[in-house]
């Protein structure tokens, strides 16, 4: 048996205390930020991430914006308008300092303004139809992965019928059906509830079949038979050791569901089942440009290019967060 190394008190080897003295700590990092300094060497993703709260400002300060250009979206200006010709009198659609995008023809009222009050209309519905679906689509997908069996064939099949809905042609017989006032609810407030509850209501199921998928996989985990053997419950179980590890999915899959829901809601405008007149909206300023497109061909510019903007936008930061937190995917 070998003897311990005894150290002299004039020797030169020093305490391990003091080796570890000079050595720099490496700090751990979490998922989330591993994720982060990968989204950050994206610089596509950045770039429309940025665009993405630029648009969402614009959206919030949209009276603001319109009072420090002196523009307002509802005010007709037939001073400036043709009465022959029912067109703009300048050129370019009427481009000037006072109107930074031209005047609509027949009317006269401001294309910029209304581009900035239709974007309330557009990420206002795309946002809440999002959210609806999400939290549909999570918890029913959430119980069928989790459950199966009966349960998850009845949820499936669900899903089955809900995807094969003609939902444009559901949204159209709707609205017609519906009466002016339900709940308390009139004008654009119904007309917003009942679009966000058309397109929520019936796309759950996209995001419900990536949850399913999901919930699947993470069931047959090693936390989730801890949890078993704890004695945890099936509440507790779904949404706190399951749900934690479905935010990444979710928070990707919503980036890119609300680009969806952008062009939904100006489809639907530009079938004259969106938010009534003289409410901006984008797809309804689409449909009124296809009428004049030969007299006023850049009338279909700033609303088009709006549309196509933040659609972009939204599906480019998607993307990018997708490959930030799961890498494989790449």
């Amino acid at each position: 048996m070998s003897t311990p190394l005894e150290v002299e008190p004039g020797s030169s080897a020093a305490a391990p205390e003091a080796v570890l003295e000079g050595v720099r700590k490496i700090e751990g990092r979490s998922l989330w930020q591993i994720s982060w300094m990968r989204l950050k060497r994206d610089k596509v993703a950045i770039a429309g991430g940025i665009i993405v709260v630029f648009l969402i400002l614009v959206a919030i300060f949209a009276p603001l914006i319109c009072k420090l250009v002196g523009v307002t979206p509802n005010d007709f200006h037939q001073d400036l308008v043709d009465p022959s010709l029912q067109t703009s009198i300048g050129k370019w659609n009427g481009i000037s300092w006072d109107h930074p995008f031209g005047i609509e023809p027949v009317n006269g009222r401001d294309i910029f303004a209304r581009i900035v009050y239709g974007a309330r209309i557009s990420l206002l519905i795309a946002f809440l139809a999002t959210l609806l679906s999400v939290v549909i689509g999570t918890v029913m997908g959430i119980i069928a992965g989790y459950f199966g069996g009966w349960v998850d064939t009845l949820i499936s099949r669900l899903m089955d019928i809900f995807l094969a809905f003609p939902l444009v042609l559901f949204a159209l017989a709707l609205v017609g059906a519906i009466p002016d006032r339900i709940l308390g609810l009139t004008g654009d407030a119904l007309r917003v509830a009942l679009i966000v509850f058309i397109i929520g209501f019936f796309s759950w199921p996209y995001i419900g079949r990536i949850i399913r998928g999901q919930t699947l996989s993470l069931r047959e985990r090693e936390f989730v038979d801890a949890a078993r053997s704890l004695g945890a419950r099936r509440p507790y179980i779904l949404f706190t050791e399951l749900l934690p590890n479905l935010i990444a999915p979710i928070l990707v899959y919503a980036t890119l569901l609300i680009p969806t829901n952008v062009l939904f809601e100006a489809a639907l405008s530009y079938l004259g089942v969106g938010v009534r007149p003289p409410t901006a909206s984008w797809g309804d300023m689409l449909s009124t440009a296809a009428n004049w497109y030969q007299v006023e061909p850049l009338f279909l510019v700033p609303p088009g290019l709006a549309i196509f903007v933040t659609v972009l936008a939204f599906n480019l930061f998607g993307d990018g967060l997708r490959d930030a937190l799961d890498p494989r995917s790449r």
